[in-house]
């Protein structure tokens, strides 16, 4: 049986959705679930994480899961951080959703088959379910890329062992500024600020450990062409997002059929697609990196341009 851990807190509406897209999955059967609900950050949490121990409670039979119930608040990156390296301990591999997360019908079946197809392959690290919404060629379905999500994924023991709470050569690494840039994708993602805050304790976020560590080992991560996961915690009820969806996703609806057609067809080499890795990091920079950062001095530039022609100012 291979672990599905779903984490939970205080949102049972985005709970719900989460359990209920689980349980339409093809081979769940093939899991044991184990959904983990953290404890109250304080009185004024306590109302909302009760609720959503009910919404899991009241699934729970349906979906053959154990249940835990924290009694203190770990907070997202220990809860994750510890439920994976037990999970990975006991049983050798594990997939791991969050609350806010809708997967499609054929989201266990994938992750099934690449636990199994590269379970001994040393290099690659994760499977994700997750794909940002570009237009990829419709085979093959998935394609390696050395970047890592968070957003509905799934790892072996062999690899989660790569992992540091406390990452002591971070900090020098990242004053090399080509090492910098390659882990901030080339400027298309400021991922080595938030290393550099997680170092700090400035955030409480554990991917980007997780990404710090495959960067390092050189790993590579399977992605799906078309993505199996929706992402809802863009709507306020998350910790690192405002309300929007800077994503770009399509409507949750189309999570509710199958994201792929029939069996997965996996790529033939073990080896990182440049032409993947392009339109990915090109759409990153778009929305995040140097890119829009160019955009919007170009467009605030343009916009004082033109309030100077009509107010005839300097």
């Amino acid at each position: 049986m291979t672990p599905v851990a779903l984490f939970a807190y205080n949102r049972p509406g985005h709970t719900a959705a989460a359990l209920d897209a689980l349980a339409r999955c093809e081979r769940l059967s093939a899991c044991r679930v184990h959904v983990f609900c953290d404890g109250p950050k304080g009185p004024a949490d306590a109302a909302a994480v009760a609720t959503t121990r009910k919404v899991v409670r009241d699934r729970a039979e349906v979906l053959n899961a154990a249940v835990v119930e924290r009694e203190a608040n770990l907070g997202c990156a220990a809860s994750i951080v510890n439920a994976v390296t037990d999970l990975c301990a006991a049983y050798g591999r594990v997939i791991v959703v969050e609350d806010d997360l809708v997967v499609a019908p054929d989201f266990v079946d994938y992750m099934l088959r690449a636990l199994e197809r590269y379970e001994g392959v040393e290099e690659v690290f994760q499977v994700s379910g997750f794909m940002y919404p570009i237009a990829h060629p419709k085979a093959p379905d998935a394609f390696f890329l050395p970047l890592t999500t968070a957003w509905g994924w799934a790892t072996w023991a062999r690899a989660w062992k790569a992992f540091d709470r406390h990452p002591a050569d971070a900090a020098d690494a990242l004053r090399d500024p080509d090492l910098r840039r390659r882990f901030d994708l080339g400027g298309a993602y400021p991922y080595a600020a938030m290393l550099e805050a997680r170092l700090a304790d400035r955030n409480d976020a554990w991917d980007i450990l997780w990404w710090w560590a495959v960067f390092r080992a050189n790993g590579l991560v399977l992605h799906p062409r078309r993505s199996l996961v929706w992402v809802g915690g863009m709507d306020g009820t998350g910790t690192h997002f405002g309300t929007g969806d800077p994503l770009g996703q399509p409507p949750v609806e189309g999570f509710r059929e199958p994201a792929l057609s029939g069996v997965p067809r996996f790529p033939e080499r073990v080896a990182a697609d440049p032409e993947a890795f392009a339109r990915v990091t090109a759409y990153l920079d778009e929305r995040f990196g140097e890119g829009s950062r160019h955009l919007a001095n170009r467009l605030a530039r343009r916009w004082g341009a033109m309030r100077r022609a009509v107010q005839g100012g300097p």
